[in-house]
């Protein structure tokens, strides 16, 4: 699933992004972790891979959309 960062703060590598449906998920620096990733910036462009129900979904991971 895709989505597009609202924010994101390098210090905790947390922030929040929405997803193409409109809803808003936060993530933290484990959903970073193991892809390499140093900064995002607001607006760009990701991948999620989310588990969870779909009323509370859990972002496991954040990836660019360019980098498999």
């Amino acid at each position: 699933m895709q989505a597009t960062v609202l924010r994101y703060d390098a210090a905790t590598a947390s922030g929040s992004v929405v997803r193409d449906d409109g809803l808003q998920l936060d993530f933290d620096a484990r959903a970073l972790a193991g892809t390499g990733l140093r900064f995002l910036r607001p607006g760009q462009r990701v991948r999620l891979i989310v588990s969870g129900p779909e009323r509370a979904p859990h972002v496991d991971r954040v990836q660019i959309l360019t980098l498999t």
